[in-house]
């Protein structure tokens, strides 16, 4: 037959993330666990709908003008403009200068891919340095988008903590000029960020290396609880006037999980840059999906231009941030409570929805199949699957790999 059949495609490989919750979505022990997922869960373990995306969506009902028809390939002019705020701060100077360009993405998966496509065409020969070890997909949009990637040095795997020195020295060593990927808040896998010192050494290195550094920024507001702490580090490099790239997400801080709503930024020169930027972004995303979907956008944008929605979405980031601390104090509680053997303040020193816990790859599968605690092979727990129903168990269970692993 001269057709294709595509009978010798070969099955991809599970997503090492998703295929983890394919697996306890499939187990039928009444103890399983499910901390694998990054995605916030109340201490019912359920998924929660925001009070202020509720009312937000309310309101859009009864808006008689609302519409379904095509946004433009830059997105909800009046939503970027509210988000740009949110990432650079009211008075930012870029701002008032009109140089930053700015559209709106799928999410901040999105925003990572229009950027390395970006990269691809104007910046060619180009190297991003992603931080070892880094959310996965970070590494593979590269590779779809054949950008090169190399890494720069993280964690510290013997103080479960930052390994400042090694990342400094392999950021010094990269090429001038080339792009170094950060994680603005709540660094995913290890819950590990740097001081306020510690970001002005990083800082000064890019600086002296002409670096353009690109923030990831998918949890502000949910690390600490507060939206302008969180954004402290890419603010500072925005005021010393490094060149950036922001990819922007409010999958978890909004909960908008499914509705895929983020933006990604460009800082430039001159407004006329910001014009000739936007027209290249609006080229790239006609030919990856076209324009981006409203219902996301439109529930922030009236969550962030209400005051008293305002509030209310900066009330429930806190209450979400200070249940994952709390949970991350029981599960350290638990352990020393155990006798665990080792080091257990880590996980009250990490920040944000992930713990690093430093269990070896041999321990973490028998959290799997032994105990039906469903985390990732490299350590990684998410916070928010933590209750305070389950909080012995997972203790239990990680004392018992320690021990016997």
């Amino acid at each position: 037959r001269s057709y294709m059949t595509w009978n010798e495609v070969p099955a991809a490989p599970l997503d090492p993330i998703l295929g983890v919750n394919q697996k306890f979505q499939a187990d039928t022990s009444a103890e399983k666990v499910n901390v694998s997922i990054g995605a916030y869960r109340t201490d019912e373990g359920k998924p929660m709908v925001l009070s202020c995306v509720k009312k937000a969506e309310a309101l859009l009902l009864e808006q008689s003008d609302l519409n379904k028809e095509y946004l433009p390939q830059r997105g909800d002019a009046t939503y970027v403009q509210l988000c740009q705020k949110m990432l650079f701060g009211e008075k930012s100077k870029l701002l008032a200068s009109g140089v930053v360009a700015t559209a709106q993405t799928l999410s901040g998966t999105g925003a990572l891919r229009l950027g390395a496509e970006f990269m691809k065409k104007f910046a060619q020969g180009k190297t991003v340095y992603i931080s070892n070890p880094t959310w996965g997909t970070h590494n593979s949009i590269m590779t779809q988008a054949g950008v090169p990637f190399s890494h720069y040095r993280y964690w510290n795997a013997a103080g479960r903590d930052l390994d400042l020195a090694g990342m400094l020295e392999d950021i010094e060593a990269a090429p001038e000029g080339s792009v170094i990927m950060l994680h603005a808040a709540a660094h995913n896998p290890t819950g590990v960020d740097p001081t306020t010192e510690q970001w002005g050494e990083i800082m000064a290195v890019c600086k002296a290396k002409k670096h353009v550094c690109w923030f990831d920024s998918a949890y502000q507001g949910f690390a600490t609880g507060d939206l302008d702490i969180d954004a402290t580090a890419m603010r500072a490099f925005a005021d010393e006037g490094l060149p950036l790239f922001v990819s922007q997400s409010f999958a978890k801080n909004f909960g908008l999980y499914g509705e895929r709503v983020g933006t990604f930024s460009i800082t430039c020169d001159t407004p006329e840059a910001v014009k000739a930027v936007m027209s290249q972004l609006d080229i790239i995303i006609r030919n990856l999906y076209s324009n981006p979907p409203k219902h996301g956008a439109n529930i922030v944008k009236t969550v962030l231009s209400d005051p008293a929605l305002y509030q209310e979405w900066r009330d429930e980031l806190k209450a979400m941030s200070l249940r994952i601390q709390d949970m991350r104090t029981a599960l350290y509680d638990e352990l020393t409570s155990l006798g665990t053997p080792g080091s257990w303040t880590h996980i009250t020193s990490q920040i944000g929805m992930f713990s690093f816990t430093g269990l070896s790859p041999e321990q973490c599968t028998q959290m799997v199949e032994k105990h039906h605690v469903y985390m990732l092979n490299n350590g990684r727990v998410s916070m928010a699957g933590v209750t305070s129903k389950n909080v012995k168990y997972i203790a239990k269970a990680i004392d018992d790999v320690v021990r016997n692993f």
